[in-house]
């Protein structure tokens, strides 16, 4: 402060008295302003009273107003803020002769975030705050200057829904503090710890198991989700979700909404809880025998799709299978794809119900009437059909009889002559066939069919044909070690012995004959049970030299027999031997 009093004056009376009054109003009125004047770096308030392109008029109480640039109240968009008449708290910076005071709104903010800071109590004080962006590693707080929450302490849990905490309010710890740097670090997850360590135990020392809880969901995961009972989470699985299928537990559960659950387990010495909401709520399960007796019709939707099958839901919490086998009468579904898609409302038959492992078992096929039941009656045995080869196999092929459904003939029902290795070898697929039934199984839904059967058998035939004692000419197919196989007719063979061959020794029957050579025998037996004709070389042989003999013996007037008296002669030999 000046002291006016020492200023120099003259030693005149009237005039000192004068000068000396005057001095004493100029040092009180130069004392004044420099009360009213503001001190710099400290906040005051103002009002404000114009705005323009470029600054913000405020009148903080004195005779010069301050100014503010217009800068400090734009938003992201370039709109300024704050409107005429509204109180803001500024800062002085500096004194301009010419315009007035220089203020600043951002500094008197900034100093008053960390005069707020100070008064919490700096590191390990509480603070209020809103989380306004996401950053790398973490988010930023308002706090009346930028602060740091690390993502690890934004939560107990943190959710999978990064973004979910944008624009949150709440309180946070202050954990590290530099002010030279403006470096803030927070942490809401203390906070939340500490509050649920203050009702944890409360809330563990009433609880039990079987008990009927309220609690909040905290977070939603794939398999589940977490409850907050009131400071300690409990596990909600989604198996325990309902009663009914489950898609994801997020399509029915949502971060903070309430829930009623049941406790269904409790460790209280790890502090492990198991929940579950379907558990609260009727087993829908224990009407199932009364509500779908046996061979009950019933409508219901594909919730699911197997390769073995399709689940149908008949009502919440309740679903039977539909096995591929249980699809179709005539078609053979191989899956379950083929016939249903998800979505379809279909109507299906009772099968079957296993209460201890909750399965009901369904049938699509009998809400029609099974064709098979009226198969036997179309097409009795012994029918001829006609219908094109659909499918070939190493052991057959099958024929279409109507839509649906094909009768099988065996390889072995091809010919009665020919040794049939592979349909294929005779037919062609779609060829148009012509066939007998030979039976009619409703019971397995099989119908098989015979080919050779629309001919006669040869070899029933072949014992009035091929008698005992009758000479036949054949070509040899086959040579063996123990005889030559001689072809008599299209699919009717005989065998001739080694033993037969000759009445001298044969070491081999493949020293005797070359396939394709023309041999004439004797019939000794014919089997046509066994399919089977014995014929003999040497029976003919001996036959024949005894006819030779009688033969001369009547050019002397003595023979009475002819040679096939001798042939029978010879078999009936051979036959006592």
């Amino acid at each position: 402060m000046v002291d006016f009093k020492r200023l120099d004056t003259s030693d005149t009376g009237e005039q000192d008295d004068d000068a000396e009054q005057q001095s004493s109003e100029f040092a009180a009125l130069y004392n004044e302003s420099l009360k009213e004047r503001p001190e710099r770096d400290k906040i005051i308030e103002g009002t404000v009273v114009r705005i323009d392109q470029d600054t913000v008029l405020v009148d903080i109480g004195l005779k010069s107003e301050g100014f503010v640039s217009a800068n400090e109240f734009r938003d992201a968009n370039g709109e300024i803020t704050v409107q005429v008449g509204e109180r803001i708290r500024v800062l002085m910076t500096r004194e301009d002769g010419k315009k007035g005071y220089i203020l600043s709104k951002r500094k008197a903010d900034y100093l008053a975030a960390w005069e707020k800071i100070g008064g919490s109590g700096q590191e390990g004080g509480i603070i209020e705050g809103t989380i306004t962006a996401r950053v790398n590693g973490g988010y930023t707080v308002d706090i009346g200057v930028p602060a740091f929450l690390p993502t690890s302490q934004v939560d107990i849990r943190p959710s999978s829904d990064a973004e979910s905490y944008i624009g949150l309010k709440s309180k946070f710890k202050i954990i590290k503090l530099n002010q030279k740097r403006d470096n803030i670090v927070l942490s809401r997850r203390a906070i939340l710890e500490e509050e649920r360590a203050a009702i944890r135990d409360v809330t563990l020392a009433k609880l039990e198991e079987g008990q009927i809880v309220n609690g909040v969901v905290k977070n939603v995961t794939d398999y589940g989700a977490f409850v907050d009972l009131g400071g300690v989470d409990g596990l909600l699985h989604v198996s325990d979700l309902s009663w009914g299928r489950v898609g994801k537990p997020s399509d029915i559960l949502k971060p903070g909404q309430e829930v009623t659950a049941k406790v269904l387990k409790f460790d209280r010495a790890k502090g492990k809880i198991s929940l579950g909401i379907k558990q609260t709520l009727s087993d829908p399960w224990l009407e199932v025998p009364s509500r779908y007796p046996l061979e009950t019709r019933i409508r219901g939707r594909v919730v699911s799709l197997m390769e073995y099958g399709a689940f149908v839901e008949l009502e919440p919490g309740v679903e039977g299978l539909i096995h591929v086998s249980e699809m179709s009468w005539t078609k053979r579904v191989r899956r379950a794809a083929d016939v249903l898609t998800v979505g379809d409302e279909v109507e299906a038959v009772v099968l079957g119900i296993d209460m201890d492992n909750r399965k009901i078992s369904l049938g699509l096929k009998q809400v029609s009437e099974n064709p098979w039941k009226t198969i036997a009656e179309k097409y009795p045995v012994g029918t001829k059909i006609e219908g094109q080869i659909k499918n070939m196999t190493d052991f057959g092929m099958f024929i279409g009889i109507e839509d649906g459904i094909d009768g099988l003939v065996h390889v072995s029902d091809i010919s009665w002559t020919k040794r049939v290795k592979h349909p294929g070898d005779v037919y062609e697929k779609a060829q148009l066939v012509q066939a007998v039934v030979l039976k009619v199984d409703v019971d397995n839904e099989r119908l098989s069919l015979g080919i050779k059967q629309l001919e006669p058998d040869p070899w029933s035939l072949a014992p009035d044909k091929y008698r005992a004692g009758a000479k036949v000419t054949g070509k040899v197919t086959s040579l063996t070690d123990f005889g030559v196989f001689v072809e008599l007719e299209e699919g009717i063979e005989g065998l001739i012995h080694v033993s037969e061959l000759s009445r001298e020794k044969v070491p081999s029957a493949k020293e005797f004959a070359a396939i394709g050579d023309s041999l004439e025998a004797v019939v000794l037996s014919c089997d046509s049970r066994e399919r089977r004709i014995s014929l003999s070389i040497k029976a003919m042989q001996a036959a024949a030299e005894k006819a030779e003999f009688a033969q001369y013996l009547s050019s002397q007037g003595e023979a009475t027999s002819n040679l096939g008296e001798l042939l029978q002669q010879e078999l009936n030999n051979k036959n006592n031997q």
